[in-house]
């Protein structure tokens, strides 16, 4: 059976699925951050306040809070994946995608309808975090499971390209809307609706290229293995080892990717002093220059294994968080910030390229979208999606540098994993498919 299947995927077909999977994950991942780049616009929309930190306190709070749906989409949408297919569980969470962008689009302002307008953003966010929460195991899965066994590390780099490409988008989306079309009063009050309503009409276009994806190869190989013991948390808990290690791996890895890219032009703007405009160009600029590192540094995993580039990011992690932020808390310099932020992202590319590879090497098929998926939506509920939430308390109660030392003790907590784990490179599930 395994040479029947084989025989019908070429390498071009390969290479097409490898493209469709990753331009869906693109328009999943903008949706998503859409929120993040422009709610410096409309926080005052949904929390009235004349204090802007409380404001987005308020707006970074429901941002957190769309983070808890995410295992729940990870265990439904990874069961899904395992049951039925990756190509199904794809298409079906960007269309739960392209619903919630246009709820948040629609939604009228706290002052036309009162409380309930934080209430359905809160709703768009609950979906949002829903479908982004199985986007992302059942992505990395099937862009693992489609990649030949030599170029591992750099084809399941892409669900990080395409990740930062979203946020690139939504940032790019800003900056013309900043520069060249509106004014910053017609931002406040209308023009933050637009990239919501690009979101939901990118959704469908996403949702057309995953309708003509291949299946992989290692799902139609275990179709004969009973259903029960597909995507069944029963299943997935008789590899107690592999879902510490997840949850381990991605503590340190999600909270610095959150700081460095999510939280970054907040902190530019509130911290730093930078203006609006200012801190979109730097995470513009240093967010293209990252995406751009996960191939090379997906495709040096596939030469010396994926531990070497772990241990780097977990103990220059551990070492530089505190002088880096710090550094970056005290300069006026856009220059200088972007130096800085970039020495940052250079640091958590090892672990953002190479995190869903070394995930979908660790599990069988049977169980390994859920596997993927939802201990790591766990931990990105819990370090990730609070990352805005824990920065700005610790900012307005006057001590943010305790937010420095706190991301500094998650990532050495993930280096004691990355020492005592095996290579996955030379121990991989994916081979016995």
């Amino acid at each position: 059976m395994n040479t029947q299947v084989t025989k019908q995927i070429t390498t071009g077909e390969r290479i097409k699925a490898i493209i469709g999977g990753s331009v869906g994950n693109l328009v999943e991942w903008y949706d998503w951050y859409a929120y993040a780049a422009f709610a410096i616009y409309f926080s005052h929309s949904f929390f009235p306040d004349s204090d802007m930190t409380a404001q987005l306190l308020n707006t970074a709070g429901i941002f957190a809070v769309g983070f808890l749906m995410r295992p729940v989409g990870g265990w439904l949408f990874g069961s899904i994946a395992d049951r039925i297919g990756r190509k199904k569980a794809m298409t079906l969470s960007v269309l739960l995608m392209s619903f919630g962008s246009l709820l948040i689009a629609l939604t009228p302002t706290y002052e036309t309808i009162g409380v309930l307008a934080p209430i359905l953003l809160l709703v768009a966010r609950l979906l949002q975090g829903l479908s982004v929460g199985g986007e992302y195991g059942v992505s990395a899965t099937y862009l693992s499971e489609m990649a030949t066994e030599d170029r591992r590390g750099f084809y399941s780099s892409f669900q990080y390209v395409t990740l930062i490409g979203g946020q690139l988008i939504a940032l790019g989306i800003q900056l013309i809307l900043q520069k060249l079309l509106l004014t910053e009063t017609q931002l406040e009050n209308w023009g933050w609706r637009i990239p919501f309503v690009i979101g939901a009409i990118l959704s469908v276009i996403a949702l057309y290229l995953r309708s003509s994806l291949h299946e992989t190869e290692a799902f139609e190989n275990k179709k004969d293995i009973k259903q029960e013991k597909k995507g069944s948390i029963k299943e997935l808990l008789k590899h107690p080892q592999a879902l510490l290690t997840v949850v381990g791996l991605t503590l340190g890895g999600t909270l610095a990717f959150y700081t460095y890219t999510t939280y970054m032009q907040k902190f530019l703007v509130n911290t730093v002093n930078l203006s609006r405009e200012e801190s979109t160009l730097i995470s513009f600029i240093s967010l293209f220059i990252f995406a751009c590192l996960q191939p090379v540094f997906g495709g040096l995993s596939d030469k010396i294994g994926r531990r070497p580039l772990l241990l780097g990011f977990g103990i220059l992690g551990t070492i530089c968080t505190v002088p880096l932020l710090t550094a970056l808390s005290h300069t006026t310099s856009m220059y200088t910030s972007f130096v800085l932020i970039m020495l940052a992202l250079i640091i958590v590319s090892g672990y953002t390229s190479i995190n869903a590879i070394v995930k979908a090497e660790l599990f069988p098929s049977e169980v390994r979208a859920l596997g993927v998926g939802l201990p790591y939506a766990l931990t990105v509920a819990i370090f990730g999606g609070t990352a805005e939430y824990v920065a700005l308390w610790f900012k307005q109660a006057g001590v943010e540098h305790y937010f420095y030392w706190y991301i500094t003790i998650c990532i050495f907590f993930s280096l004691i994993v990355y020492v005592r784990m095996k290579d996955t490179k030379n121990n991989s599930k994916l081979d016995q498919d």
